[in-house]
């Protein structure tokens, strides 16, 4: 159960000087620094050498979504500039990257930037390269906007690298520029449908992957389409209160397979990774308990049973793969909204590579739960050794 402390947001805000905020990433993604933490100690150590310092045995995660053009801009003949900035194709629990296959049309819940101007009924359009993209209003109160366009036969995937912007960090204050659409995905992107990148991953190179094979390490990857509302800040006092945004999460019948040869080392890169691992293991215990819709984890869900009644991490995992034996599906599409806090018993991580996060955010919270007050420690760490912070900054390796 969860705990009756109450948080508060001040207990997780830390003083971030601008400067500090790393706005292009290094020329070298692996040549950023690596602060760990294992157990109440902190070293230093160059990204590049992260596999001289895994916990042996280590079994990595990554999230290999792909960060998709989310910005789309209409100007209408007034000037007025129309952004859609996209978030999840309708219906929800339709695969992402099935939805990037669609041709002619789609329809999308999209946050409006300048919406007043834009009335119902009235049509946008854009000509970008060989594109026309047409935008309307689906359901005005809803924010769905239906997207059309020529050629009819052109997959969306194509139609928004040729229409659409990377969106980057607001709080980065810059323009996207040609360089972003390489260095803020990782080299391991695949699946496309995020609207921010996993940003733990982009110091991988492919001579940090030869390093961990060169010394036994294994790793996996799952796929977490990471949503805008990672961006939104806690405004609530009360940290617990706060309304945990969902997210889209594929998990096939390999990655529980690998998972139970690996349990007791299981080291996620990166929060959205931890989100999704940990989400697997409640969707264990939604199928263990036959509960309805087991694929869909609200924000509360993980503190309804206390440590002594929640099955074994090993059960959890056993009921996912025995569903999708029984019904003979290789992958199967999750959504959630789960909330990490403090007082959360992790079921599946043991630790975490991750950036240095901002002020006052969930993540902040999520590294509390895992590495309890020693998080301001690390961060002041960090910030007395001249680390540089949040998506292109410098990383971490936290083992509690």
């Amino acid at each position: 159960m969860i705990s009756a402390e109450v948080l508060r947001l001040s207990q997780f805000q830390y003083d971030l000087p601008d400067e500090r905020i790393a706005r292009f990433p290094l020329p070298q993604r692996d040549q950023s620094k690596l602060l760990i933490y294992r157990k109440g100690e902190t070293t230093h150590e160059r990204f590049s050498n992260l596999a001289a310092v895994l916990p042996a045995k280590s079994f990595l995660v990554f999230n290999n979504t792909k960060v998709i053009p989310a910005r789309l801009i209409f100007q209408k003949p007034t000037g007025a500039v129309i952004e859609l900035f996209l978030l999840n194709p309708t219906p929800a629990d339709r695969p992402i990257t099935q939805a990037m296959e669609d041709t002619h049309s789609c329809v999308w819940q999209c946050m409006v930037g300048n919406r007043k101007r834009w009335r119902p009924g009235e049509i946008l359009e854009t000509n970008l390269g060989s594109v026309h993209l047409r935008a309307q209003w689906h359901h005005y109160e809803e924010s769905l906007v239906r997207l059309e366009w020529t050629p009819v036969t052109t997959c969306f995937a194509d139609v928004i690298h040729q229409a659409g912007r990377i969106p980057l960090p607001p709080y980065l204050r810059r323009e996207a520029t040609e360089a972003d659409q390489e260095t803020y995905q990782t080299v391991y992107a695949r699946e496309e449908g995020a609207v921010a990148a996993p940003t733990a991953g982009l110091h991988f190179t492919p001579a940090v992957f030869r390093s961990l094979e060169k010394r036994g390490f294994a790793y996996d990857y799952l796929t977490l389409h990471v949503g805008a509302g990672t961006f939104q800040p806690i405004k609530t006092d009360e940290v617990r209160q706060h309304t945990m945004h969902a997210e889209q999460v594929v998990y096939t019948k390999a990655n529980i397979q690998n998972l139970l040869l690996h349990i007791d080392s299981i080291i996620p890169v990166g929060t959205t990774s931890m989100r999704a691992l940990e989400s697997l293991y409640w969707i264990g215990v939604r199928l263990i308990r036959n509960q309805p819709d087991p694929f869909t984890l609200d924000q509360h869900y993980a503190y309804q049973l206390t440590v002594p009644e929640q099955p074994s991490p090993r059960a959890a995992l056993e009921a996912v793969l025995r569903y999708m034996d029984d019904t003979r599906q290789v992958s199967i599409v999750a959504h959630t909204s789960i909330y990490i806090t403090p007082g959360y018993a992790f079921r599946l991580c043991k630790g975490i590579v991750t950036n240095f996060h901002q002020p006052g955010s969930t993540l902040i919270v999520l590294i509390s739960a895992l590495v309890g007050d020693a998080w301001r420690t690390i961060y002041n760490e960090a910030l007395d050794n001249g680390y540089r912070f949040l998506s292109y900054g410098d990383s971490s390796l936290l083992i509690p």
